[in-house]
Formats: C-alpha cells, sequence, structure tokens
C-alpha cells in the first residue's frame, strides 16, 4: 500500500508563527510492551529533502526499515535516545516514564531545539518546552518520521540483545510485546527483571499475581489511551 510521503509543513508553520529556528521531532517506541524499556528518539532534520520510503517505523517492513535507520542516521543533522527503564515506569507510570525518557533524548543532542513536534494527541513533555502535538505525525512530519525508525530499530536491537539471557521469552521475535510464545513464557517461569510489574497481564496469571505492583492514583500506562 502507498502512503503520502512525510513532509515539513508543520515545522514550516512553527517556524512561521512561533519563531523558532530549530524543531526536533519526537516518537517513541515500546509504550505497550510487557518487557524493556520505552524509548524516545529525538531527531533534528532541517527542512532538506528526506530519504525515499521514510514514513512510521510500523508501516515499513523489518529489513527495509532497518536499512532506513542506517541512512537516516548519517541523514539526519543529529539525533539521540532517552530510555525509561521498567523499574521507572512501574514506579512512576507510564506518563512520567515518557517524559523522563524524550527529556532524556532531548538533552542529549549536541544542539537544543527551540520548540517539539511530538507525535500523538497528548503532550506528555509539557514544562518549558514549545509543543506541536501532530496525531499520525510519524507518517507526516519527517522529523517525526525519522525519529520512529530509529526509536524502533534501536530499541528492537536492544530487546534482541538483552533476550539472549531469557531465551524462552523469543525477545529477539516479540520485542517486550505479547505473543503467544511470550506469554506462555510467562505463565511458566514467571517475570524477568526485564518486565513490567505493574502491567494487568499478570491478572490473569494467578500464579504470579503477588508480583505485582500497584500505583495509587498514578497511571498504569496500559489505560492511557494515547493516539500514537
Amino acid at each position: 500500500m502507498a502512503y503520502e510521503p512525510p513532509t515539513h509543513s508543520v515545522e514550516r508553520s512553527m517556524r512561521a508563527t512561533l519563531g523558532v529556528r530549530t524543531v526536533a521531532g519526537v516518537d517513541e517506541v515500546g509504550r505497550g510492551a510487557w518487557a524493556g524499556p520505552v524509548t524516545v528518539c529525538a531527531a533534528i532534520t532541517g527542512l532538506r529533502r528526506p530519504p525515499d520510503g521514510l514514513t512510521d517505523s510500523k508501516l515499513i517492513t523489518p529489513k527495509r526499515r532497518t536499512r532506513l535507520a542506517a541512512v537516516l542516521t548519517e541523514w539526519v543533522s543529529s539525533y539521540a535516545l532517552g530510555h525509561a527503564s521498567p523499574e521507572e515506569i512501574d514506579g512512576f507510570g507510564m506518563t512520567a516514564a515518557l517524559r523522563m525518557a524524550a527529556e532524556r533524548a532531548l538533552a542529549a543532542l549536541p544542539e537544543q531545539p527551540d520548540a517539539v513536534i511530538l507525535d500523538g494527541k497528548h503532550n506528555y513533555l509539557g514544562g518549558s518546552w514549545q509543543v506541536r502535538t501532530v496525531i499520525k505525525g510519524d507518517q507526516s512530519c519527517v522529523a517525526v518520521a525519522a525519529a520512529s525508525v530509529i526509536a524502533k530499530v534501536r530499541r528492537d536491537a536492544a530487546m534482541a540483545e538483552l533476550g539472549l539471557e531469557y531465551a524462552p521469552f523469543a525477545f529477539a521475535e516479540n520485542v517486550g510485546y505479547p505473543s503467544p510464545v511470550h506469554r506462555a513464557a510467562l505463565e511458566e517461569l514467571g517475570p524477568t527483571a526485564l518486565h513490567r510489574l505493574s502491567w494487568s497481564y499478570l491478572d490473569a496469571m494467578p500464579r504470579w499475581q503477588h508480583l505485582k505492583k500497584v500505583r495509587e492514583g498514578v497511571d498504569t500506562g496500559e489505560q492511557l489511551g494515547f493516539d500514537f
């Protein structure tokens, strides 16, 4: 299926209306996983023509995505990754974890942007940043699409490496998301050090329910309802 290529229209609008010069696209991956970190990429691309085939990482096959990520890391003006661990997700909730990961990514950029395009409809960054939220920004905005691809490829590779220690969970294939193999391993062996223990999957596993972490008055990630 063909998709309209992303453009710089949002960035151009922000430059014109806000008077900003440097805009970073920000996207996350791993929000709905049962295991592993949530990873955020911040990418600055300027207004140059993007590489062919750039779009939301979820719309690209793994092989093409890996090749494109290699091109993008050389093509973007700069990029950086930030992560929030399963322990931070359990302790603070997904909204706060996303904020921490995004702030870490933005802080790691060699040049701090004047504004941010954030994929989705919720501004989980808040604070001092000038933010424009764009639903399906990973399809329509060049910088966000670039961040989407880089974040996905880097997190997938990290989960495959981490998964070497936990072979029955097949993290190289499911990258921490629900799958029949993942669920079967959980039911048999219980959660690993990579698992999020505040997630509702434990409600369906009586043998391991005693491990579940509950936070009063804090979101549990899966119920956020973000439209990313």
